[in-house]
């Protein structure tokens, strides 16, 4: 059953997708601001150098310092040399300088590679910058991803909702037990009446009431396996109650020969359809509950009647007249909205559809989806 909390969880989800969407996109926004106000092509050109200026630093350090190889010091200035070497318009162009003058020594020592990574710092800002806008681009599709699920939940919920407030105009206390109580007795007598009809007659006399059901569109049910029907015809057997075939399925084969002339046929034609024997019953007879619209109820009570008829008496087909005689009443399809609406709603619903608070949950719903489809839209990329 719908709760409080779980009938605003969507609209509360969404709004908060908005949000969260929002300032993604904002974020985002203010960092390729920032990186275009400073030009593309130059942080990312100051973010490269500084990355391979590093690269070279841990390369070299333990060779080319102090007492090391001499040739790994040739190499380390000239490649580090060549990584500090940027344009005067590269953003920290002057970190890069210093740095490479912080290692510009005939002789090195760990605290030059540490002076020079110092002087690096300004150009790692860009860098850092990269990173956050690559993490900012990732954050903001994430939302956007859980802003459309979102949207789509509460789209799906604004439906339900509005669905319910439709029907603010029925009414809840309409007498339904005025049509409820006789389907209830006619549906109870109508079981019972067909599990004696099984038990006491013949297995021929069923399957003929079940061929003859068939011709009522509005009576659906499963017809006899064909080999089932067939042995029922065909054989001394088929005078006897079903139940009392599936009996016979279970005995020995000494005992089976004195009940049936054709043990082996009974058991390829009885044993293997036991689901379906036990499955036979009398709900395909019943009416069902919410009743249905009054014309089509009516259709149904005639197809059924002559079919009830054979094997029910005369108060369980009254019964159904009893039915037939409501649906002519004039608040006939008002007691079946009230039983639909009964049926199809669950308590939160009937007490938001009785106090009107539904129509605030739509109105709430509506202009939360309002929003983040607005916000989806400005955030479009």
């Amino acid at each position: 059953m719908r709760d409080a909390v779980a009938d605003v969880e969507p609209v509360a989800a969404a709004a908060t997708a908005a949000a969260e969407l929002r300032e993604r996109y904002d974020e985002r926004t203010a960092i390729e601001d920032r990186i275009a106000e400073i030009g593309r092509d130059r942080v990312e050109t100051a973010a490269d150098a500084y990355r391979q200026a590093i690269r070279v630093l841990d390369r070299y350090e333990e060779d080319a310092t102090g007492t090391g190889d001499f040739g790994s010091y040739v190499r380390f200035e000239g490649e580090f040399e060549a990584a500090t070497d940027v344009a005067d318009d590269v953003p920290a162009s002057d970190a890069f300088a210093a740095a490479n003058e912080a290692v510009d020594k005939r002789r090195l020592s760990e605290s030059d590679f540490d002076a020079a990574r110092e002087a690096l710092e300004p150009a790692g800002e860009y860098v850092t910058l990269l990173e956050r806008r690559d993490e900012a681009v990732d954050d903001f599709r994430r939302a956007r991803h859980d802003a459309r699920e979102a949207r789509d939940r509460l789209a799906d919920h604004l439906a339900d909702r509005e669905a319910v407030a439709e029907r603010d105009h029925v009414d809840l206390d309409a007498p339904v037990e005025r049509v409820r109580d006789p389907i209830e007795d006619y549906n109870e007598a109508v079981r019972e009446a067909f599990a004696s009809f099984l038990k006491t007659e013949s297995t021929r006399e069923v399957f003929d009431l079940l061929e003859t059901a068939e011709r009522y569109p509005l009576v659906e049910i499963d017809q006899p396996p064909r080999d089932l029907r067939e042995y029922a015809a065909d054989h001394a057997a088929g005078e006897e109650p079903l139940p009392t075939l599936l009996e016979y399925a279970d005995y020995s084969q000494s005992k089976l020969d004195h009940y049936v002339d054709d043990p082996g046929a009974l058991r390829t034609a009885v044993a293997v359809h036991r689901t379906w024997i036990d499955r036979l019953d009398g709900e395909p007879f019943t009416l069902a509950w919410p009743p249905k619209p009054a014309e089509e109820l009516r259709y149904r009570i005639k197809e059924l009647t002559p079919l009830v008829s054979r094997f029910a008496d005369e108060e369980t087909v009254a019964l159904l007249r009893t039915v037939r005689d409501r649906t002519r009443e004039d608040d006939y399809e008002t007691i079946r909205e009230t039983a639909v609406t009964r049926a199809e709603l669950d308590e939160t619903d009937r007490k938001l559809l009785a106090s009107g608070e539904i129509h605030d949950r739509v109105a709430a719903a509506r202009d939360v989806l309002e929003l983040i489809e607005t916000v989806l839209e400005e955030t479009e990329e």
